[in-house]
């Protein structure tokens, strides 16, 4: 299984990803993005949202099982 991967630590908070797809994105407390869902993965604004990314921290990485658990609530 794949999730959407935001390496928070590198983003600038352009809100780019969050203006684009609200679905995938949202801020955390600082003001940087992280994921919102895994859901959808195949959508035209999530694809659209990562090649956007001023700085390119957005991607895909792959899941084991035991991480499916941690992203439940995703």
């Amino acid at each position: 299984m794949k999730k959407i991967k935001v390496q928070t630590e590198n983003c600038i908070g352009c809100g780019a990803c969050v203006g684009i797809d609200p679905e995938h994105f949202t801020f955390n407390e600082e003001g940087y993005s992280i994921p919102k869902s895994n859901e959808n993965l195949d959508s035209e604004a999530l694809m659209n949202a990562i090649e956007s990314c001023p700085v390119g921290i957005i991607s895909f990485e792959e899941t084991t099982d035991n991480n499916e658990d941690e992203n439940e609530n995703l």
